[in-house]
């Protein structure tokens, strides 16, 4: 506490020295934390996107998603796209998955209120099982009836902004729209996603109607890939495991497609883990950049720290002479320069992360987009300037320490 004391009234009584110190110390520690918060919130963003797949559901696609497409581009144009056929042949087999649902994606036609209108939303067919395989949440309103899927009715469930748009001040439940030249009723929208620039697949502006109703005005069939996206989605089994429901699920799909023994998968098993692998390995790379980056201003702050402890020790040599004489040893002279540069980058780390919170948020509402820092950031801040202070006061305490009483004095 002695130590402690003093080491506060150094560096009271030299102001504007503690406060360049503090500088360096601050710009090193803003610059690692934000690096790190923004790289951070990127990550956990784009895979809160991704995550709404759900992990324990493989996705039957043309592409798989842990390669670039463009490297055997031929190779996977010539594969037929899942087909409601498949649907029915995994549906009918006897498998230790959960279940299963086929979805159709294709650019939506003008959906028209009255004088209101939206284009350019995504209307997505489903068979009636999707709301057990993927999420999907419902906010006001139901789901299709089993009746009203298997007669195709114009039934239709909109994503929330299309509802604000289209309704804006009535509530959009039991109205009709118009779409595809036809009235559609509203009999359900989906739950707010949330502002989220990487959402994977965003509801809120989208029209779900069900598979039999989208067969009525969509050629499902005769429509290029382009055209029409297909996915077939099948959920795997509460203890199953995902390697073990993979070569099951190929066994059926070369079942379905009638493939022979000899003749390569003309599919893909995509899942979760998939993109979420491939995320941390870029990010990763992101990381170890962002540390070095911050490494490089904190080094830049740690010398000007130790330049000023130097200064320190030369101002107060005759005090630590005085202080030997009357009996104090070696430790300490030394644990009071260590704790007065300790003290100094504590105080010069918090400043930078006071900045950091500051800036982050600031920088949230300019680009529209959270930017936090996470609390475990804000430790690693606080611990990197007490191993920064220890470092760079080391030097400087050990040559006080072992000051001759005699020559100090007399300096």
């Amino acid at each position: 506490m002695e130590a402690a004391r003093q080491a506060g009234q150094a560096l009271y009584s030299n102001k504007l020295r503690t406060f360049l110190s503090l500088l360096g110390i601050l710009i090193g520690i803003f610059c690692i934390i934000s690096v790190l918060s923004a790289v951070n919130s990127l990550e956990r963003s784009i895979k809160s996107g991704i995550g709404e797949m759900g992990s324990d559901v493989i996705m039957v696609d043309v592409w798989p998603w842990d390669e670039d497409p463009g490297l055997n581009y031929w190779k996977y144009m010539k594969r037929p796209s899942p087909s409601h056929d498949d649907y029915e042949y995994l549906k009918k087999r006897k498998t230790s998955f959960e279940d299963a649902s086929f979805a159709i994606y294709v650019q939506a036609k003008t959906i028209k209120y009255r004088s209101s209108s939206v284009s350019g939303a995504t209307i997505m067919g489903t068979t009636y099982e999707y709301p057990e395989v993927q999420k999907m949440e419902i906010g006001e309103g139901r789901y299709f009836t089993e009746k009203e899927y298997s007669t195709g009715a114009n039934k239709v469930v909109i994503g929330n902004k299309i509802a604000k748009e289209l309704f804006p001040n009535e509530n959009p439940l039991d109205k009709y729209v118009r779409l595809y030249g036809n009235k559609f009723q509203v009999i359900g929208v989906l739950a707010d996603e949330g502002e989220n620039p990487f959402n994977f697949f965003n509801s809120d502006e989208l029209i779900w109607i069900g598979y039999n109703t989208a067969k009525k005005y969509i050629n499902t069939k005769g429509m290029s890939r382009w055209s029409v996206g297909k996915i077939l989605y099948v959920k795997l089994g509460e203890e199953a495991e995902m390697e073990d429901s993979k070569e099951e699920l190929i066994g059926v799909m070369r079942g379905a497609r009638k493939l022979r023994p000899k003749d390569p998968d003309n599919f893909s098993l995509n899942e979760l883990t998939m993109l979420t692998t491939m995320i941390d390995s870029v990010f990763g790379v992101v990381y170890i950049a962002g540390f070095i980056i911050g490494f490089f201003a904190l080094l830049v702050g740690m010398f000007s720290v130790a330049n000023i402890m130097f200064v320190s020790v030369q101002e107060r040599t005759n005090i630590i002479g005085i202080k030997k004489a009357l009996g104090a040893n070696k430790r300490v002279i030394l644990t009071e320069f260590l704790i007065e540069s300790i003290i100094l980058c504590i105080l010069g780390g918090a400043a930078g992360l006071v900045l950091v919170i500051v800036v982050l948020k600031i920088a949230s509402k300019a680009i529209d987009f959270e930017i936090s820092a996470s609390p475990i950031f804000m430790i690693i801040g606080i611990g990197v300037s007490v191993v920064v202070g220890i470092l760079a006061g080391i030097i400087p305490a050990y040559r006080a320490s072992n000051l001759d009483p005699v020559e100090a004095i007399r300096k």
